[in-house]
């Protein structure tokens, strides 16, 4: 069982191995948490132990420090799902990949925006993910969660999420909840539409993302029209795309600053989709930061926008 791992405390986990970006030292420890009651007893063993504990999904949108974390480093690999007419209920462990397929597969529309988005359904909620107009709160019911603190069930409407652009309330400093399962509700849809939906998402990931290369994704948010300078909003109007709302996206702000290309150390800003950072060469999280700190100020410098992360920082 996989909390024995987490039962030999010192046993170092190299966190480079659960980082799409291959980079990442050593975890103090490391559980995947098959079912909610291992989840609690490896927390609240943490707890005793007085450990820190970061809840990590398919480690898609998260930067680890060369040093590694001393904690406990928590997965829920939650992969139960079930699809009951148009209400589906699937774990946070389960794939963004398997969630789409399976629903698209029974005709149900509602996911179909979400073709080849990595990670799982929990990370996909926690940041509220997106693309090609969808959002993760476009079809979601509730989500339950698990207080760390209480260890007590969280049950939220979706409407009690507050979901934003690339956020939600499971991204609050001041909650510390691990989110278990979601229940989606879907629509009856025509299969063949919506495989075509959910290929051409897939294909356009393919043609235009680095997929050649470890990465965590978008490195920035894109930019939302209605935030910055009106004259700034003008001058970028023809680059403007509406996803969900009017935004200028931070690609075509970090090429127009000239950062396409740019390299420290191992990591890249990939010539194929500059909001992308990648490791062509054994990478280092300081390597990757630099290029961040370069990228922001370059665009800061020629564009007059400040550009947001959007990865989680933990370098």
């Amino acid at each position: 069982m996989s909390l024995l791992v987490f039962m030999e405390i010192g046993k170092e986990v190299e966190l480079k191995n659960f980082s799409r970006l291959q980079i990442g030292g050593p975890a103090r420890d490391l559980v995947r948490a098959d079912t909610v009651d291992e989840l609690i007893d490896a927390a609240k063993t943490a707890r005793e132990l007085r450990m820190p504990i970061f809840i990590l999904g398919g480690g898609t949108n998260i930067l680890w420090s060369d040093n590694g974390y001393d904690g406990l480093v928590l997965m829920p690999f939650l992969t139960f799902m079930e699809i009951d007419d148009t209400r589906v209920t699937a774990g946070s462990g389960v794939e963004m990949a398997n969630l789409v397929g399976s629903t698209v597969s029974r005709g149900l529309a509602g996911l179909e925006w979400a073709g080849g988005l990595p990670g799982t359904v929990g990370g996909a909620i926690y940041g509220n993910a997106g693309a090609f107009g969808g959002e993760i709160k476009d079809s979601l019911l509730e989500v339950v969660s698990l207080d760390l603190d209480s260890f007590k069930l969280k049950h939220r409407l979706a409407g009690e999420c507050k979901f934003g652009y690339r956020t939600s309330v499971f991204k609050s400093e001041r909650l510390n909840e691990v989110i278990l399962h979601a229940i989606f509700k879907l629509t009856h849809g025509n299969k063949l539409y919506l495989s075509r939906k959910m290929d051409s998402a897939i294909n356009y990931r393919k043609a235009t993302h680095p997929l050649e290369y470890p990465n965590i994704g978008s490195i920035f948010k894109n930019v939302a029209v209605s935030g910055i300078d009106r004259n700034l909003a003008k001058l970028y109007e023809n680059a403007v795309k509406t996803d969900p709302f009017p935004l200028i996206p931070a690609a075509y702000l970090i090429d127009k600053a000239g950062m396409k290309g740019a390299r420290v150390g191992g990591a890249l800003v990939s010539p194929k989709q500059p909001n992308f950072i990648v490791n062509v060469e054994n990478a280092s999280a300081r390597d990757v930061l630099r290029l961040i700190d370069m990228v922001t100020e370059k665009v800061y410098i020629n564009c007059g926008v400040r550009l947001e992360k959007e990865v989680r920082i933990m370098a």
